[in-house]
């Protein structure tokens, strides 16, 4: 019998009952929920009856339809003042702690959970939102569930869920000057398309991952979902245990040692088996840009957008759909391309780390004229952390300013919207037709490249500015 990899540890630990052949039954040891999919589940509750099974194994926030701006005052859009009005309601009926508006914990989901301790190695983490993925940068099975999942498990803390496929993606070698987890990732995107994950859970390996930090670490697993991959994770190691120690919700003490020790058997026996692997060397990846309306059509900054030639026949009438929307022509060089807008956030690269790649980029420098740019911490940590060292006056003295936390312009469910026609370059994960606002178009980055736009007004390579 073959080993277990990472991943069949982590899920098979957690599964409660096999169901022959059809799903397993998997218990949640984390579920996290927020304003737009936690609704319709509640009311499926009250509507039979029910009590949220475990409310302590439950954490709410609010981040989707919060503005990033005056958020002490009443939130203007009815909708989004309904729907989140409509989470604390909940919260309070069924017992569950809320991080809402003003909190000092509240904050975009997918940031708090790791910022707070409460993303752990070896736990089964789920919440009604695809990014879900970034919590298994610790060595977690996390994955996002519909609406109607979400009820399960508020009902019962299990999932009915078939069990995935492995994958792993091997980078070996040493990152080109420039190059961040961001540029990996959609690199590695760009590579196996879309769907070329569709199926599996993937686990990153490989020395140029183990060189990364766990904010680098979430940003590429928080983009596994964009590959068509049911989840993403990395191996614990002491990079992680160094970021959980101290945090709000970890274990302390002699209980941090212990649960050390039980995190460190979370990595794959010798023998274990992955239904496919890949492997790809760090050399080859250099700062990566979106010119498309999926995550998988991305090139090097220095390189240029494909020609139809290039391309597979049944791709040909999207690609076409992509340049049209985008108002890009086949074959063009994207360098120098002017760029309006440029939005740093988003459950991506919404974290300390990015804040200040951005900020130490831009410091003595100054915004292009041509450029409207938001900057919206990930958290109300994240932006008390940024406070306390001064990146906000970095910031201001470079003709930017710091925004309050929440998802903003990742996607149109707040006021944080791109108009029409105008091109934004973000750090956000997902550049589809209007996802940052109807009729806006989106190009993909680091956060360091994301900087280096916004002082020189156009697509511009990080790499030979730092």
């Amino acid at each position: 019998m073959a080993g277990k990899t990472l991943f069949d540890k982590v899920w098979d630990a957690h599964v409660v009952q096999e169901i022959p052949k059809g799903p397993g039954v998997v218990y949640i040891d984390k579920h996290l929920i927020h304003e737009v999919t936690s609704p319709q589940a509640f009311a499926g509750l009250d509507a039979r009856g029910l009590k949220v099974f475990r409310p302590r194994n439950t954490v709410a926030t609010v981040d989707h339809n919060v503005p990033t701006v005056n958020q002490e005052l009443s939130i203007k859009d009815e909708l989004s003042r309904f729907q989140v009005n409509k989470l604390s309601e909940n919260c309070r009926n069924h017992g569950v702690d809320l991080y809402g508006l003003n909190h000092p914990y509240q904050g975009i989901v997918h940031v708090i959970g790791p910022e707070l301790g409460i993303t752990q190695p070896g736990m089964t983490i789920v919440c009604g939102d695809s990014h879900t993925s970034t919590h298994g940068a610790f060595g977690s099975v996390a994955f996002g569930i519909g609406t109607s999942e979400v009820e399960m498990v508020l009902a019962t803390q299990c999932i009915l869920q078939p069990k995935p496929k492995k994958m792993r993606i091997n980078i070996e070698g040493k990152l080109h000057k420039g190059v961040r987890a961001k540029d990996i990732i959609l690199y590695i995107i760009s590579r196996i398309s879309t769907s070329g994950g569709t199926g599996y859970f993937i686990e990153y390996a490989g020395s140029a991952i183990r060189s990364l930090s766990m904010e680098g670490r979430m940003t590429i697993c928080n983009m596994s979902i964009e590959s068509g991959a049911r989840g993403g994770l990395i191996a614990p190691d002491e990079v992680t245990y160094d970021y959980l120690r101290g945090r709000e919700f970890a274990p302390s003490g002699t209980d941090f040692d212990k649960a050390v020790e039980q995190w460190e058997a979370l990595k794959n026996d010798p023998d274990a088996v992955f239904d496919k692997e890949l492997h790809f060397a760090a050399e080859d990846i250099r700062p990566m840009i979106t010119y498309g309306t999926n995550p998988g059509m991305g090139t090097m900054i220095r390189g240029s957008i494909p020609g139809e030639e290039e391309l597979e026949i049944e791709s040909i009438n999207s690609f076409r759909k992509s340049m049209q929307y985008m108002d890009f022509r086949p074959g063009a060089k994207i360098e120098g391309t002017p760029v309006d807008y440029v939005f740093v956030g988003s459950c991506t690269n919404g974290r300390i780390e990015d804040l200040r790649e951005f900020a130490n980029f831009v410091k003595g420098k100054k915004r292009a004229s041509n450029i409207t740019a938001w900057i919206v911490p990930g958290s109300k940590q994240v932006e008390k952390q940024a406070l306390e060292e001064g990146l906000d006056k970095v910031l201001e003295a470079a003709g930017f300013e710091l925004r309050q936390p929440g998802c903003s312009a990742c996607l149109a469910m707040n006021d944080d919207k791109i108009p029409e026609g105008k091109l934004a370059v973000s750090t956000s994960n997902r550049n589809f037709e209007g996802r940052q606002g109807p009729g806006s178009r989106t190009m993909l980055v680091s956060p360091l490249t994301a900087a280096a736009v916004a002082v020189t007004g156009k697509v511009t390579d990080p790499s030979e500015m730092i």
